[in-house]
């Protein structure tokens, strides 16, 4: 009989617990947040979803409008300023040619270098003009300074050393120019 009362033994219990110690386990208890698991609706869920859905849709097509709108600006802007480079090209044959009348008087290069201004000054380039106006650092590049004088003050530029040009808005080469400068 000893071995039925070992096996039907009940397991060891804890010491029933004091007053205090119930006093903090109900104050845990307080503190603690429950979850407590809230069923949705089936319909409600799934507009839900939906609403979430077609807002992820609404920020993609944004999205996408803006990619679209940049490309377009981008694609504008190499159609305005594809030529630059082949003017850029042109430009140092013209200012070869200059080099060249400037030794030898040539009817035949003086008709070219006309044509060929022609041609650039239609396709947008134009010459910076710099004697005697403000330096811009911008269009023009002071190789050199010299003291300012009552025909150039400061910041004056005296001297063209190699003519500058814009194809549209933008600096295709800068002018080279000597600048009056108190420094």
């Amino acid at each position: 009989m000893d071995d039925d009362k070992v096996k039907h033994e009940e397991p060891e219990t804890e010491a029933p617990a004091t007053e205090s110690e119930i006093d903090e386990a109900d104050g845990d208890s307080d503190s603690q947040i429950t979850e407590e698991v809230i069923e949705l609706d089936p319909l409600e869920e799934a507009i839900n979803r939906a609403e979430a859905a077609e807002k992820e849709i609404s920020y993609r097509d944004a999205e996408i409008q803006n990619v679209r709108k940049r490309l377009m600006s981008e694609k504008a802007t190499a159609i305005q300023y594809g030529g630059m480079g082949m003017a850029r090209k042109m430009l140092s044959v013209l200012a070869d040619i200059d080099r060249s009348l400037a030794v030898n008087e040539d009817e035949g290069l003086v008709l070219i270098r006309s044509k060929m201004w022609s041609e650039l000054s239609g396709d947008g380039v134009e010459k910076i003009e710099t004697k005697g106006q403000k330096f811009d650092p911008t269009k023009m590049e002071a190789i050199t300074t010299l003291p300012p004088s009552e025909d150039f003050p400061a910041n004056c530029v005296i001297d063209e050393l190699e003519a500058g040009y814009t194809y549209k808005d933008r600096v295709l080469t800068p002018a080279r120019v000597v600048v009056a400068s108190d420094q």
